[in-house]
């Protein structure tokens, strides 16, 4: 089994935890720890974790700029 533990900061890590986890498979666990988001990923291969890993961190990225976004544009 391999696994990858990924711990991110975020001004509004639950915000992006919420967004993230309804597209976690079976094999990902995400929580937020204070201001971190923490996701576990375990596949049975490094090509089926690097893929995973990969795909999340889409997400995420996604999820921060859209919540950035609506941030700055509900402060104009």
């Amino acid at each position: 089994m391999r696994r990858a533990r990924l711990e991110t900061e975020h001004e509004h890590a639950r915000l992006l935890a919420e967004a993230v986890t309804p597209d976690n498979t079976d094999s990902m666990t995400t929580t937020v720890e204070d201001d971190s988001i923490v996701t576990v990923i375990e596949r049975e291969t490094t090509g089926g974790l690097q893929a995973t890993v990969d795909d999340y961190v889409v997400n995420l990225t996604v999820a921060e700029t859209v919540a950035d976004n609506a941030t700055r544009h509900s402060n104009s």
